[in-house]
């Protein structure tokens, strides 16, 4: 039987609601280059469980490509907010899942939010780190940045004002019980980086060895849901 999918917009933001009705609810927050529709397979496996998946475009993805808003931290702490508070409106219990730059953005927008359990798949959880590895792949020096403000990469700009935004925002607070899926082979965030979160945040880290960050691969698809059947309650 096909999955159940009800189109909505939340203060103008495209969203999607997958599932057939119940009061526990997966918000879905996707990566650079993913969208709403990607989590397909999610929620089948959330439906199995018992929920409902709520997902949506992120600005310049999906049906958003086009919008003028950049996909940045300030516009993606906006654009979740608006989320988390329709989720927790409209279901009794919310839990989150979010990859990538989406987990990060969640780590900014969502610090006291009472979900009753977080799964990250390929987390960004140090920002710095990340920009400074650009900035050495690109060489592009502090002082530099600072002098012209934002500067172009194969990857995405590097912007004086969000690496600002960064050092004075680092992750000090997260209390919702938390899984993490960390690919072995990623090059945008370490292993270290994912224990040292883990350790302060009393998380769970599980490592594919042989995956890159997208969770792209051969066999990828696999490890993906069976970590999400292992871990979602």
């Amino acid at each position: 039987m096909k999955m159940r999918k009800e189109r909505i917009t939340i203060e103008n933001i495209p969203a999607l609601v997958w599932g057939r009705e119940a009061d526990k609810v997966l918000l879905c927050v996707h990566g650079k280059m993913g969208s709403k529709d990607v989590f397909a397979q999610i929620a089948e496996i959330a439906e199995q469980k018992g929920y409902q998946t709520l997902s949506f475009d992120l600005p310049q993805h999906g049906e958003r490509q086009e919008e003028a808003a950049r996909c940045d931290v300030w516009n993606g702490i906006r654009d979740l907010n608006a989320m988390g508070d329709y989720a927790f409106r409209r279901w009794k219990h919310v839990s989150l899942y979010a990859c990538s730059l989406g987990a990060y953005f969640s780590l900014q927008a969502y610090p006291e939010r009472e979900f009753e359990q977080c799964l990250f798949q390929s987390p960004i959880v140090d920002m710095e780190y990340l920009v400074g590895q650009m900035m050495a792949w690109f060489d592009v020096t502090e002082e530099r940045l600072e002098v012209e403000g934002e500067i172009d990469t194969p990857i995405d700009p590097l912007r004086w004002d969000y690496r600002q935004y960064i050092r004075n925002h680092p992750v000090n607070t997260w209390h919702v019980p938390t899984h993490i899926l960390f690919a072995g082979k990623d090059n945008m965030q370490t292993l270290h980086i994912m224990n040292d979160f883990a350790e302060r945040f009393g998380a769970t880290v599980q490592v594919a060895q042989e995956s890159e960050h997208p969770f792209m691969g051969e066999g990828d698809g696999e490890i993906v849901n069976r970590w999400l059947q292992n871990c979602l309650a």
